[in-house]
């Protein structure tokens, strides 16, 4: 009896969970692969077809958007840490009890609002008539107007800024479980701070580094809005090509295809680094 109970109660816990993953990311992934695999022959006649990624193999420049796409996630997920782990360790390690909930809530204001929201900030504080270039005209500093929009130092510091709560989340989460006697004791046997750091504390918190820069890799490289807005007509992401071929061509063939080009572009960039790291995905979550 008391097993059938636990197995019902286990069972009504797991089911919204099992049809929120079938309904609304198993099913609709295979709706996809199944249209990228169909090539239009007339109209609603369609067969099946690898046509629409041999397309993208063929053409330059949808391969040049899905190298820049990765290489910016790249350097935005470096930024993210580089700002993030300090902020974490002062948040798990050095701040106290009271002042951990007031700065964690700090890191989650941003996300309180969506984000077509803090892109149009970013656009009142850098467009060429902004708060940044009035200032810096009335200060004297500039004699005409600047236009801070529309560049990639832009997308970065707008994509830095969207998904740094998600590197400090994991990094707070594991060195909130790191023992101070550890760090005393790398300083009791001779080492300085930054052996302590790259010898304790950075191997500690690896879990969470690599739990964290997975989740900000994926979602710059999937963002949308942000370098679209922030990067106007000089923006090449591969997100814009993906709704190019949905929306503007109405090419859901292509679009499809180009949708799983980048699922698997950066599926194979996290594998390599889970390699590279010496993490596997099971232990990563599980100590994050």
């Amino acid at each position: 009896m008391k097993k059938d109970i636990t197995r019902l109660s286990f069972i009504l816990l797991f089911a919204p969970f099992a049809l929120w993953i079938i309904l609304l990311i198993i099913l609709p992934h295979i709706g996809m692969v199944i249209i990228s695999l169909r090539e239009k022959v007339a109209p609603r006649i369609y067969e099946f077809s690898f046509a629409n990624y041999v397309d993208f193999m063929q053409e330059p420049i949808y391969w040049n958007t899905l190298l820049r796409t990765g290489s910016m996630s790249l350097l935005v997920t470096v930024l993210a840490l580089i700002i993030g782990f300090p902020i974490a360790y002062y948040i798990a390690k050095i701040a106290g009890k009271r002042s951990k909930g007031a700065l964690f809530l700090l890191c989650l204001i941003p996300l309180w609002v969506s984000d077509l929201i803090r892109a149009f900030g970013w656009i009142l504080l850098l467009r060429e008539t902004g708060v940044v270039s009035t200032a810096l005209q009335k200060t004297g500093l500039v004699s005409q107007p600047i236009e801070f929009l529309y560049n990639d130092a832009t997308v970065i510091m707008g994509l830095v800024y969207t998904v740094i709560l998600f590197m400090i989340v994991p990094l707070v989460s594991t060195l909130d479980g790191m023992d101070d006697a550890m760090v005393e004791a790398g300083y009791n046997l001779g080492g300085n701070g930054s052996t302590v750091l790259r010898r304790i504390i950075i191997p500690y918190a690896m879990p969470g580094i690599v739990s964290g820069c997975i989740v900000v890799f994926m979602l710059t490289a999937g963002s949308y809005l942000t370098p679209i807005l922030l990067g106007g007509k000089n923006s090449s992401w591969f997100t814009e090509q993906i709704y190019e071929q949905f929306i503007s061509r109405y090419n859901w063939e292509s679009g499809a295809a180009f949708g799983f080009l980048l699922l698997f572009f950066t599926s194979i960039v996290v594998w390599l680094g889970l390699k590279l790291s010496g993490q596997t995905l099971s232990s990563t979550v599980a100590k994050s």
